[in-house]
């Protein structure tokens, strides 16, 4: 006989192999059936099926014939018509609980000039109480014409409204004459180390703010309560499910989120699953939570660390050893001194904690992977996943790195057509050789996971399958595909998206791929990728998203 308190006690069969979820099945029966559909497994060289069956939050059969033996009166069965089944979506790099809050700000990206983000950024403000801080959506000076805008823009519709907005990239804030008042900068405020107050002729602080600056307004900006926080958290869940996101990877730089989901945890379920990184200058306090609670469950997991190495292309801190080409003489910023970059990272290694880091620019690439190659000479070999956050800009002599070392290049492909609207401005033809070298890294044997860094992208697998495959520009003035020569196919784009991120976070023997004994996240489509045309992919919707095995999003 089975014995039921072993294969239910650690949370639906948390530890069981897939021969005891085939055996408990065998003996109950499934709880869900999804038939006559296409299923693609993930697993590598395996026909795609027709039919999954789910019992106690895992996979239990593959194929009509097995699930058609295990299907009983009590079984829910769902009839697919056809539509495509596939391991739900993990997205490896999300500020999650910052773009949940911005759902309800209003939306500045889209705005197509100066006075429609004026309007907005008016609108919005008209509807706040005196002295309350609006926090705008993200903004992207390219879709505004080119020139960065500056408190002079808002002040007229923001007089008595504190106003701060972050640039798509998170790398820059741009704040109103009041927001600047109440942080008490003047002219006369020194850069922060890893930081810029940008000035106009006068020497008068513009409004634009980048990276560690950023800090000046944020200590005056009142911290959100614990409540709105998971009324967001909430909102963000819903929206990552409709678009078939089972997980996420959260590398943030505080504590707010693994905060937040630690009380929704115990008050309950999060309805999606997550992987929450902590500030890399956090290690000590990391490392001592870990001793005392574990590194969490397979909902809310914790136990890795994110350190930021440099800032952003588009805000010209990306870390790169030749200047600028728009900019001479500027080669970005260490947004972490090295040297305190790399006793961070060893020591946290030698704590056994994941550790990765932001790189954007080819110096700042070369650093970390310095860096890491070090901490494993000095605190010797094991299975440790480095990760490097974004790998834009590469040197073409250092992608053989990631597959040598076993660094994983955790990137974003929506950023890639994004960015490459403008980005041969910043750095010239020749150095993009090695810029979202997808295909590169794949060629060179190493493990690329695929992500939104959501709310700077989108937050929608989808759009990055295509923006992996097509490479077509936000502006459409690459029909071919921007650097065609690091397109990928559909296959290694889903894979990316499911079996690698798995590996990523440690996983890989029970999420990613459709196997029996491996946890219940599937997302169903209304269209088979691998057969699409190129230019249907985008419009691919999610039918379903199907977390441990109950459906969480319903079309």
């Amino acid at each position: 006989m089975i014995d039921r308190r072993r294969l239910m006690g650690a949370g639906a069969l948390a530890l069981a192999s897939a021969n005891s979820v085939a055996a408990w099945a065998a003996e109950t029966g499934l709880d869900l059936a999804l038939i006559n559909g296409r299923v693609w497994t993930g697993r590598p060289g395996a026909p795609l099926s027709d039919a999954v069956g789910i019992t106690a939050g895992r996979i239990a059969a593959i194929g009509a014939g097995a699930v058609g033996s295990l299907t009983t009166a009590r079984t829910e069965v769902i009839d697919l018509a056809g539509a495509f089944v596939m391991p739900a979506f993990i997205d490896n790099h999300t500020h999650f609980l910052l773009a949940s809050n911005m759902l309800a700000q209003p939306d500045l990206l889209s705005a197509k000039d100066r006075p429609e983000f004026v309007s907005r950024v008016g609108a919005a403000a008209s509807r706040l109480k005196a002295g309350r801080w609006l926090h705008g959506g993200s903004w992207d000076e390219q879709r505004l014409g080119g020139a960065l805008p500056d408190r002079h823009w808002i002040d007229a519709v923001t007089p008595q409204t504190p106003f701060v907005a972050p640039r798509t990239d998170l790398h820059m804030y741009l704040v109103n004459s009041l927001a600047l008042r109440l942080a008490g900068i003047t002219r006369d405020t020194p850069d922060p180390a890893g930081g810029v107050i940008d000035r106009d002729a006068k020497g008068e602080p513009t409004g634009i703010l980048r990276d560690n600056a950023k800090a000046l307004v944020e200590r005056v900006i009142p911290a959100v309560t614990e409540a709105e926080n998971e009324e967001a958290m909430r909102a963000g869940i819903a929206h990552g499910l409709s678009h078939g996101v089972a997980q996420v990877h959260v590398p943030e730089i505080n504590w707010s989120v693994q905060d937040t989901l630690l009380r929704l945890r115990q008050r309950g379920g999060t309805d999606m699953r997550f992987y929450s990184f902590v500030p890399l200058q956090d290690w000590e306090k990391m490392a001592a939570f870990v001793d005392s609670h574990g590194r969490g469950d397979d909902w809310v997991r914790w136990g890795g660390v994110k350190g930021l190495s440099d800032g952003s292309l588009g805000s010209r801190t990306a870390l790169f050893h030749e200047a600028y080409s728009d900019a001479p003489g500027q080669y970005g910023t260490r947004v972490m001194a090295l040297d305190d970059l790399r006793g961070a990272v060893l020591a946290a290694d030698k704590r056994g904690l994941q550790v990765t880091v932001h790189a954007i620019g080819d110096r700042a690439n070369d650093d970390v992977l310095d860096v890491f190659d070090e901490a494993v000479r000095i605190n010797g070999q094991r299975d440790r996943r480095f990760r490097i956050e974004h790998a834009q800009h590469v040197r073409p002599a250092a992608i053989p790195r990631f597959a040598r070392q076993q660094v994983i290049a955790s990137v974003q492909p929506f950023h890639a057509i994004d960015d490459g609207r403008w980005a041969v401005k910043r750095i010239g033809e020749a150095r993009l050789n090695g810029t979202y070298a997808f295909g590169s890294f794949l060629k060179a044997g190493a493990r690329m996971t695929f992500g939104s860094d959501w709310p700077v992208g989108p937050l929608d697998p989808i759009t990055g399958i295509h923006a992996a495959v097509a490479r077509q520009t936000l502006d459409d003035a690459n029909p071919g595909g921007w650097l065609p020569n690091e397109k990928i196919t559909v296959e290694q784009a889903m894979t990316a998206y499911t079996t690698a991120n798995a590996h990523a976070g440690f996983q890989e023997d029970r999420l990613g791929q459709l196997t029996v004994g491996y946890l219940a996240d599937i997302v169903v489509l209304d269209a088979d990728p691998l057969s699409a045309p190129v230019d249907k992919l985008r419009k691919i919707k999610v039918l379903r998203t199907i977390v441990n095995g109950r459906q969480r999003y319903g079309a």
